[in-house]
């Protein structure tokens, strides 16, 4: 049998096209339980400037703004990096990790070459996360597990 040739050091994942949304970053190499894998970054702005910056028209509706903390975000869509393509996952292998105004993506089990980096986006709305609100944040996963939206409990 013969060995596919797997790269053991230089960029840990790379870009390409997702079966479950758009663009979704790739593991290039093997990736140990707890990497810190990528920072997610962009602008930072705050709630006023957040508001309406991405049409909620989509299903589910389609943005960079991460909450980083006291009605500020990051918008990986302006001066972001690759962490923006990761898709939500109800399965996930990587975590977000908030370290004040930073958020960092970490792999929580071990991530073989070829396999999608997924975390789960937990969205809260300020709205009740009702039947509408689930079918409007659709989940397409395919997770044995899959909640059928991405939103996450409210706390």
């Amino acid at each position: 049998m013969k060995r596919r040739n797997v790269p053991t050091s230089g960029p840990r994942f790379v870009r390409r096209r997702s079966p479950i949304h758009g663009f979704g970053l790739f593991a290039r190499r093997r990736i140990a339980k707890g990497e810190r894998l990528i920072e997610y970054k962009g602008q930072l702005i705050n709630a006023d400037q957040a508001d309406g910056r991405y049409p909620e028209t989509d299903t589910p509706p389609h943005t960079f703004l991460f909450d980083a903390e006291d009605d500020m975000y990051i918008d990986g869509g302006v001066d972001g990096n690759w962490s923006r393509f990761i898709n939500h996952s109800c399965n996930p292998n990587c975590e977000a990790v908030q370290q004040g105004r930073r958020i960092f993506i970490e792999s929580i089990r071990t991530i073989q070459p070829g396999e999608e980096l997924f975390y789960d986006y937990c969205i809260t709305l300020d709205e009740p996360h009702n039947a509408t609100a689930k079918k409007k944040w659709i989940c397409k996963c395919g997770a044995p597990n899959c909640r059928g939206h991405m939103l996450g409990k409210k706390s």
